[in-house]
């Protein structure tokens, strides 16, 4: 069973990268396996509504997007890590989230994928960015994670992370709360399916002109 890493932060050694790596090694300790992928270190633009994903099960802007979609569709679960810029996620992942999510609506069926939202900031706007992250999992029939606390670190360098001893201690039991609820997910899949997913109403309200 995999988990999808997905790292918001461009400093691939820092803050984020600290608190996913704790949940991570809580993770393998509980028997599944991790893939890691950096986001704001590459060239990422913004979904300009095109559609053409509708068409070609794919975004028309051939990068990290396209090459993440088959890892989600793989993974039984996804943590999603972003840094905070002014009381939000970074920007940069927020795009990259936009595209993945829109563009892989109707290949990738995401009900009962496991997500969870791992910030860290300075002070403050922690829990405005963890609230924009588990938006992403809760549009797509995804059971979100909890923790002990908000899974949140402080600190304004990852040394500063490491006395974040309350943070730590929340990531790994985010960490180990997920694994519990991939397999028991996992169990109860094999056993009587995903629960079925109704789309055939669209609300759109309009006025006629």
């Amino acid at each position: 069973m995999k988990v999808l890493v997905i790292n918001g932060s461009p400093h691939l050694n820092g803050c984020t990268d600290r608190a996913l790596r704790e949940v991570e090694m809580t993770l393998e300790s509980n028997g599944l396996e991790i893939e890691r992928i950096n986001v704001a270190n590459k060239d990422v633009r913004g979904c300009i509504g095109c559609n053409f994903c509708r068409e070609h099960g794919r975004c028309v802007f051939n990068d990290i997007v396209n090459e993440t979609a088959p890892k989600l569709k793989e993974a039984a679960g996804v943590i999603i890590g972003s840094p905070v810029y002014y009381a939000g996620a970074n920007g940069q992942l927020l795009a990259f989230l936009d595209r993945l999510f829109y563009s892989t609506s109707g290949t990738i069926n995401k009900a009962m994928k496991v997500g969870a939202a791992v910030v860290s900031s300075r002070r403050a706007g922690s829990t405005s960015a963890f609230d924009e992250i588990n938006k992403y999992f809760t549009i797509s029939a995804m059971p979100v994670v909890s923790s002990t606390y908000w899974n949140e670190v402080h600190g304004f360098t990852a040394q500063d992370v490491e006395d974040d001893l309350e943070g730590l201690q929340t990531m790994r039991n985010l960490g180990r709360n997920m694994a519990f609820l991939l397999k028991a997910i996992g169990m109860a899949s094999k056993e009587s399916g995903i629960p079925e997913q109704e789309r055939s109403a669209f609300t759109s309200f309009h006025t006629e002109g």
